[in-house]
């Protein structure tokens, strides 16, 4: 009886610092305020706010993945799954008002057209530079 009541405890306590150990090993990404680009800049743009999950190259490899519930789509192979053509309205659209279908994985992505506008002094044109600079940035990575 004593023996069983040692194990036990020896698994409990062996399992506690497992869970502990396990969450303390959690990577999570810290949300920090929107730091301002050139709108003229889809590059820079990109760099700024898209490379942390969608990788340098766009191919979804970036550092803050494993933070991800879902990884984050290749953005080189939009044209190439869309039938050779680039989905401009698509990609302007999920920029603008965020992830809609399940297909992109998770809500993780923040909704950019808001922030663009926070950076932007609420200018519409401007907000909309931003998207289409991005978009056509994203559409210059596209493999054949």
């Amino acid at each position: 009886m004593f023996r069983s009541m040692v194990r036990m405890s020896m698994l409990l306590t062996a399992s506690f610092l497992f869970l502990n150990f396990a969450r303390a090993q959690e990577t999570k990404i810290k949300k920090v305020p929107i730091k301002p680009t050139a709108a003229d800049s889809g590059e820079e743009m990109y760099k700024e706010y898209c490379g942390a999950c969608h990788g340098k190259a766009g191919k979804g490899d970036g550092p803050a993945v494993a933070a991800l519930k879902a990884p984050p789509p290749d953005l080189t192979l939009l044209a190439k799954n869309n039938g050779g053509k680039f989905p401009a309205e698509h990609v302007s659209a999920v920029l603008q008002m965020g992830v809609v279908e399940a297909a992109h994985g998770s809500k993780d992505m923040p909704v950019w057209g808001p922030l663009f506008g926070s950076v932007s002094h609420q200018d519409p044109a401007i907000t909309h530079l931003r998207i289409s600079n991005l978009t056509d940035f994203i559409k210059s990575i596209q493999t054949n």
